[in-house]
């Protein structure tokens, strides 16, 4: 049954992808942003309901009092999919999201990226894709946006850990923008490789802001590892 309800669900996911997509891609030539950020919130609001409805998928926040009404860096830990779609939707809906750049290749996917105002880097850049982070995140930021990374830059399973990546350190040091922390433990139940979703409650605790003020790089993503990392270290890595 499991198998079936999220067979049913993936499908879902990819008409609405399809509706959202091209709707956006239709209309973010000639309006303004707002209207695509609003409505990729709208598509993560949406499948976190599929989710719910289709799979018995919930989720669980505490600290959603810490997301700031105004610009700052969210850094998250990254273990499935489910974070790309929930943050979407959780968040306020000025987001630029620094991701790969084959992601904006993808058809009506991409061009939903595209009008959301991404930011697309070739991770296999070194320091230049560090150097594009830190250029484009400070516009999207002088924008009043929040700029959402992934440190890891990749899915992990519940338990382990990568090391993180410097760029949103520098992003962080150059602009003198405050990092917003999140741990959360969706692997368990949508894992990185497989297509089943299990039924159960995701937990997500978003971190008070750590300040980038009259600190480097290396200090600030030390921080923001150790609070990620040991929230982690609190929530549950199999379903009980």
């Amino acid at each position: 049954m499991i198998l079936v309800r999220s067979v049913i669900y993936f499908v879902a996911m990819v008409l609405t992808v399809v509706v959202f997509g091209s709707t956006i891609g239709l209309f973010g030539w000639f309006l303004p942003t707002r209207f695509s950020d609003v409505l990729a919130t709208r598509w993560g609001l949406l499948n976190l309901w599929l989710l719910r409805v289709l799979c018995g998928l919930r989720y669980q926040i505490d600290g959603i009092e810490n997301l700031p009404l105004g610009p700052c860096i969210v850094m998250s830990k990254h273990q499935s999919t489910w974070e790309t779609l929930a943050l979407r939707g959780l968040m306020q809906p000025a987001q630029s999201w620094v991701l790969k750049k084959e992601l904006m290749q993808l058809p009506i996917f991409g061009w939903g990226l595209r009008f959301a105002r991404s930011i697309p880097i070739d991770r296999a850049a070194g320091r230049r894709a560090v150097l594009k982070v830190v250029e484009d995140g400070k516009a999207r930021l002088a924008e009043g946006r929040y700029v959402v990374i992934f440190p890891e830059g990749t899915r992990t399973a519940p338990g382990e850990r990568r090391k993180y990546g410097m760029g949103g350190g520098v992003l962080a040091e150059r602009s003198g923008a405050e990092v917003i922390p999140i741990a959360h433990n969706a692997g368990v139940f949508w894992r990185r490789r497989g297509v089943k979703k299990y039924p159960g409650t995701i937990r997500v605790v978003i971190g008070p802001a750590i300040s980038s003020g009259g600190k480097k790089a290396a200090e600030i993503m030390q921080e923001v590892e150790t609070w990620i990392e040991g929230q982690q270290e609190n929530l549950p890595i199999s379903i009980n």
